[in-house]
């Protein structure tokens, strides 16, 4: 079945998945001080993270609006939208405000919105799924069907290096936070089923948590063989190869696949991060 995937730019994808899936990519908006940045193929992502890095400011994001979606609707494909975790912004729902002006126009054409509860790799991973099942000749009710119960069932997990955006944005308390930096204390964080940000554990050191998360994939995963492995990472290929590598000394995934972060999934896990999904 021919169909049209459209996401956010939440959705870090690697050359080969980009020429695979071929999504059209809707780009949100960084602003960190008085400097705005586009999520798209243009991004310089050192010069944004040097930006975050010098500024005592935390990095700001905003959502594409609902005309920016509708100019990826109006070709003649079903088109399937994935976006980021309707708990973390508010790209779902100006991605559905857009499905029902694009229906307006046009009637019998299919659009149906998926919110990942997700982000980063976790919405990578719906979207392969997506083409998938497509490939697969499966129907659009089908496809939705089948989607919507693997979002249900994908763990998302990450390990930031700095904790330097959460002090910034206030979500940490400076004190916390540079007590925690200089101890070296690691948090290992993970959504939960309305696709919130939980702490998953704390532990001290990159190394040991880089080892916790590889641990928690085998604590709270199931049926590993049958799944893909999605890793993001945040300007470390070396870090994620080296997680990749563990996880195969332990587990029998279907598949692995590494992706480098965007600027949206860099905002949030800062220089250094790691985000797997599965």
């Amino acid at each position: 079945m021919k169909i049209k995937i459209v996401a956010d730019s939440s959705c870090d994808l690697n050359e080969k998945l980009s020429e695979k899936l071929n999504i059209d990519l809707v780009p949100l908006n960084i602003r960190i001080g008085d400097e705005n940045y586009i999520d798209d193929e243009n991004l310089d992502l050192r010069t944004l993270l040097n930006k975050m890095n010098n500024s005592r400011l935390a990095p700001q994001t905003s959502s594409p609006s609902p005309q920016a979606f509708i100019e990826k609707f109006k070709e003649k494909e079903k088109v399937f939208v994935v976006t980021l975790s309707s708990a973390l912004s508010s790209t779902y729902n100006n991605a559905v405000l857009a499905k029902s002006m694009i229906l307006e126009e046009v009637e019998n054409k299919f659009v149906h919105v998926f919110d990942s509860l997700s982000a980063s790799v976790g919405e990578t991973l719906v979207c392969m799924k997506i083409s998938e099942l497509a490939e697969n000749n499966l129907n659009e009710l089908e496809i939705v069907e089948k989607v919507n119960k693997y979002i249900k069932d994908m763990k998302t997990f990450f390990v930031l290096e700095s904790l330097e955006n959460l002090i910034k944005a206030g979500r940490m308390s400076r004190l916390k936070g540079h007590i925690a930096s200089a101890l070296s204390i690691k948090p290992i964080m993970g959504g939960n089923d309305e696709g919130k940000i939980k702490l998953v554990d704390k532990v001290r050191g990159s190394k040991r948590a880089l080892r916790r998360l590889v641990e928690i994939i085998g604590e709270q995963g199931e049926r590993l063989e049958e799944k893909v492995l999605g890793i993001a990472h945040c300007n470390c290929l070396e870090k994620a190869q080296k997680v990749k590598e563990k996880v195969e000394e332990k587990y029998n995934f279907k598949d692995i696949v590494i992706v480098e972060m965007s600027g949206l999934s860099s905002v949030y896990a800062n220089e250094g991060g790691i985000v797997i999904a599965f």
